[in-house]
């Protein structure tokens, strides 16, 4: 199981001792969220803040472009310090050029899904995708409710890549605590992002260990 706090939920004035704080407290990725306020109703930051948090870490940077046509802009990310690239597929026109381009880059290529989105739809590209994302809420903005509904999902593509690509990771994003941790991984998900479960936390490490605790 792999932990990608959301630096979402971090406070943005203090961002490089926040992305610190969860490296001390033992996560393994850093989850950067990507907004451009018309994929979704809300602006986030670019790859420029990327750029100056990437030194100030050694944890992988684990980007997630909520963003229309997203391959316009994974030469940015790729500059700015991102091992991994998520795209959703709702917002791309070709998935493939996308996935090559994200590849070509030396980035680890992902695909999300949003709620309302059919698990067969990533089917096709699971064979050369580092990781697919199933959104547990609807995609721009934090703290919101766990949707238990989308774990039929999760188990679907699991089940898809343990026949086409056994290595394929899932991660799952929203609502994501100690109490719905468990069922996440029941059904396959093995990288886990937390924002306000995390960074609400005076002691970080509390919250990442209860997590990384429901690991089969």
């Amino acid at each position: 199981m792999l932990i990608s706090p959301s630096i979402l939920a971090s406070d943005f004035s203090r961002l490089a001792e926040e992305v610190k704080s969860i490296e001390n407290a033992g996560a393994d990725l850093v989850h950067i969220d990507v907004m451009d306020g018309m994929f979704v109703p809300n602006i986030t930051l670019g790859a420029p803040v990327i750029k100056c948090l990437k030194g100030k870490t050694s944890l992988p940077f684990d980007v997630h472009l909520m963003i229309e046509e997203p391959i316009r802009y994974i030469d940015d990310f790729a500059a700015a310090g991102a091992d991994i690239i998520t795209f959703h597929i709702e917002a791309a026109k070709d998935i493939k050029a996308t996935i090559e381009k994200i590849r070509s880059v030396g980035c680890k290529p992902a695909i999300s899904i949003k709620p309302g989105t059919a698990a067969e739809v990533v089917f096709p590209y699971l064979k050369d995708l580092y990781m697919v994302l199933v959104m547990t809420v609807e995609p721009g903005f934090g703290g919101q409710s766990f949707m238990p509904d989308t774990m039929p999902k999760v188990k679907m593509i699991r089940e898809e890549a343990d026949r086409v690509k056994p290595d394929l990771h899932i991660q799952v994003d929203g609502g994501i605590d100690g109490n719905t941790i468990h069922t996440v991984t029941e059904n396959g998900a093995d990288v886990i992002v937390a924002g306000s479960y995390v960074f609400k936390a005076e002691d970080r490490s509390i919250p990442i260990k209860t997590l990384r605790s429901a690991e089969k």
